[in-house]
């Protein structure tokens, strides 16, 4: 399969690259509708009982979106501010679409205590059309921000997740315009020169271009979270820099071997193609695990991601030798050291952890283990506006609520449905959990109870709240809804489902390590020191974000909590890109190890070649990394601390450190399989083959 891509890349390069424009066009002009459609809905699980009850009252008692518009920063009594807001009110009223707008002069609790603030909540008639609520809410809020008044922030409902795409839309730009010039300050430096350094751009825009198109195509049957779009772009642009450094890497040695453009390109794609070809699949299969859960937000990550793991692999092993193929006979080849100078200090090191294996295991395995510690306190929440950066009209709401009105104000009640038959003592008991209880008859006989808690839509308080109702119902026909009971419910389901996820992305990784290296105790030693690094990465998070040390510093907030999405997204991505780095070395141990026999002469070798990539590829992601968290989205500055640890430590610490001191400590046994898994490996797993001398035309 590698060569007969290698040879239609060869043959046809301008082909081939005129189709990689043309999915560029594609990528850059339709893909980029995805920002139109982003949700901020994350915490829905289809057959969870707060889904049915949602469901339910869709069905009996259909209400329109609301948005909520706040006016502060001057006496609210004054006279002619009085005027402005009646007649804006009176104006929202009388729109087609507009269900109802409470006056806040004579509503409880829509007036601050302190004179200075009000709150205009605004319903929208329920089954709109897409069209019509869009124009019913443009024009609320147009005439809302007529106002004329020191602050007039309006967010919620659809307008939330307007607001929050065009922010993610900017900062994608904003990121992009930090990360690529840095990304190729960086490479010029490995490869002193710009031609060489352009490349991996070429493919890191491809990526670009595929996470576009994956949103899009995915955001016609699903919903996509408003963070999907800066995870799936800053993995696409990093994984595609990673996979394009080693190939060039690779490329530039094998032309030290050949002055035949063609020939070398063949042999590139053989060697580091096969890597590339296995790193894709196993970040692919470490996203699987994802597919297990039946939450669609996390099923859509993983779904998309993957396709922009596929993405970036297929345009390093076709646009990219279809590049080479054209303009490569002008790079370079790499320079010829004397003996024992190429990648002399990564040999050192790995020497250094092969003599003192004992030493490195005792040292490096108690302080990673320290560093997860942190996560056996983790909690997860679905998280308010403080989540989202303070210039966001959401969080503009939000503050200037929070500094007028009373703790708790605006938080959403926890919905209970009673059905028809449901016992009138159970009721009242229900209604008794909370003194503000608020009960209204549906079409049908049922009942709806709103319990308003106290603190935060996800704080203890709220959820404590829907395990009590769910407690006291006993067998009454009785369901509850709202945020707080999609987080109880997320949990359970997270909780549920993690063991299952975690063994399908074990399997699958085990089984793609056992065909690349033919050994069962190399897959097992590499998941446990991942798992180890990854454990490290995760819990330095739930330090900075929700103990809030240090998170001042990226321009965060403790929170008390992470965000539900963070961890299974920083587990699933982290964990694949920890298997990148594996197999870049791997492949060299491999193929040192297939020249030699010397296994542990191997382990040295291996790291002396790979070493450079390896830390230039994690550095170079770091850097990418780094710039998305320059957004100020708390999910995303999570996600982005998380990956960023992770790639780091896992390039350091383990696979400088202790994979050298497990190799040697496992000694001849490293590579030992079962005789029948040796002969099933011998006819079905996949080989990289080092032939320095002759080109490679098997797959």
């Amino acid at each position: 399969m590698l060569s007969t891509l290698a040879r239609a890349a060869t043959r046809r390069p301008l082909t081939v690259i005129l189709l990689w424009v043309l999915f560029l066009l594609l990528g850059f002009g339709l893909g980029t509708g995805v920002f139109g459609r982003l949700s901020d809905n994350v915490p829905e699980v289809p057959g969870t009982e707060s889904e049915r009850a949602a469901q339910y009252l869709d069905r009996v008692d259909p209400t329109g979106e609301s948005i909520t518009a706040v006016v502060a920063g001057v006496a609210v009594s004054d006279p002619g501010l009085r005027e402005q807001v009646e007649r804006a009110v009176a104006d929202v009223r009388g729109l087609a679409g507009v269900a109802a707008v409470p006056d806040p002069y004579r509503t409880r609790g829509l007036t601050a205590a302190d004179g200075r603030a009000l709150i205009v909540p605004v319903t929208f008639k329920g089954g709109l059309g897409d069209s019509a609520e869009k124009k019913a809410v443009d024009a609320a809020t147009d005439r809302i921000k007529q106002i004329d008044a020191p602050e007039v922030h309006v967010s919620g409902g659809p307008l939330l997740g307007e607001q929050l795409g065009e922010r993610a839309q900017q900062d994608v730009k904003n990121a992009e315009l930090i990360s690529l010039p840095v990304v190729l300050a960086l490479l010029l430096v490995v490869f002193g020169g710009l031609r060489a350094a352009g490349l991996p751009l070429v493919i890191a825009v491809s990526g670009i271009a595929g996470a576009f198109l994956a949103l899009f195509g995915f955001s016609q049957v699903t919903d996509i979270s408003v963070y999907a779009i800066q995870v799936t772009t800053m993995l696409g642009l990093g994984l595609a820099v990673d996979y394009a450094l080693l190939m060039l890497v690779r490329f530039r040695e094998e032309r030290r071997q050949t002055e035949d453009v063609v020939q070398a390109v063949h042999r590139t794609v053989a060697a580091a193609g096969r890597t590339v070809l296995f790193s894709g699949l196993t970040v692919a299969v470490s996203l699987t695990g994802l597919l297990v859960f039946p939450s669609v937000f996390l099923r859509s990550m993983g779904l998309a991601v993957a396709a922009v793991v596929v993405i970036d692999m297929l345009a390093a092993l076709t646009l990219l030798p279809a590049l080479l193929a054209r303009f490569g006979g002008k790079i370079s080849p790499a320079k010829t050291r004397p003996e024992g100078e190429e990648g002399r200090f990564f040999a050192r090191v790995a020497r250094f952890a092969a003599r003192r294996r004992v030493a490195v295991l005792a040292t490096a395995v108690p302080a990673l283990l320290v560093l997860a510690l942190p996560v056996t306190g983790m909690k997860i929440e679905i998280g308010d506006a403080t989540q989202l950066p303070a210039s966001t009209e959401a969080r503009q709401l939000y503050d200037t609520v929070d500094a007028h009105f009373p703790a708790g104000t605006g938080v959403s009640p926890v919905t209970v449905v009673l059905k028809p038959g449901t016992d009138s003592a159970t009721a009242g008991r229900i209604r008794a959990l909370s003194p503000t209880a608020h009960s209204r008859g549906l079409p049908g006989g049922a009942t709806v109870v709103q319990l308003q808690p106290s603190g935060r839509v996800d704080g203890t308080q709220a959820t404590d709240l829907v395990e009590q109702v769910r407690e006291l119902r006993g067998t009454e026909p009785v369901q509850v809804t709202g945020p707080a009971a999609r987080l109880v419910d997320f949990r359970a389901m997270l909780s549920d489902r993690a063991p299952w996820a975690a063994l399908t992305v074990l399997a699958g990784i085990f089984a793609l390590l056992f065909a690349f290296t033919g050994s069962v105790l190399i897959p097992l030693r590499t998941i446990l020191t991942t798992l180890l690094s990854l454990g490290a990465a995760l819990g330095a998070v739930v330090w900075v974000f929700q103990d809030g040390h240090l998170a001042g510093a990226l321009g965060a907030e403790g929170l008390g909590a992470l965000s539900l999405t963070a961890p299974p997204l920083i587990v699933a991505i982290a964990f694949g890109l920890a298997m990148d780095y594996e197999l870049f070395i791997l492949a060299r141990m491999r193929e040192a190890r297939g020249l030699t026999g010397d296994g542990q002469e191997a382990v040295v070798s291996g790291l002396r070649s790979s070493g450079r990539v390896v830390t230039c590829a994690a550095l170079l992601l770091a850097v990418v990394f780094g710039a998305f968290m320059t957004g100020g989205f708390s999910p995303i500055l999570q996600i982005g601390l998380g990956l960023t640890l992770a790639v780091l430590i896992d390039a350091t610490i383990v696979r400088m450190l202790l994979v050298p001191a497990t190799m040697t400590l496992l000694g001849r046994h490293a590579w030992w399989s079962p005789s029948p898994l040796l002969r099933l490996h011998s006819r079905f797993g996949l080989r990289e083959e080092p032939a320095p001398q002759r080109e490679l035309t098997h797959s």
